[in-house]
């Protein structure tokens, strides 16, 4: 690619379009804990409480076999 294109090393990646990658044994993750971090900052909520999600993250979602397919476009 360096033949068609300009390209130079910046060394590992950690941002990328507003999303912090993290690069470790078991995967590549990206997350937006800093985004988040950043909107809570900006409107004076980040010293506010947190609460917990509620869903069961033992029980994992499972597919509505019965379900009907949704068009992807209009959303």
């Amino acid at each position: 690619m360096k033949d068609k294109f300009q390209m130079s090393s910046m060394g590992e990646l950690t941002f990328f379009l507003g999303l912090q990658v993290k690069k470790k044994k078991d995967g590549i993750f990206i997350s937006q804990d800093k985004y988040v971090a950043d909107i809570l900052r900006k409107f004076g909520l980040a010293e506010g409480k947190s609460a917990s999600t509620p869903i069961d993250a033992e029980k994992p979602l499972l597919k509505d076999s019965g379900g009907e397919d949704v068009d992807v476009h209009t959303y």
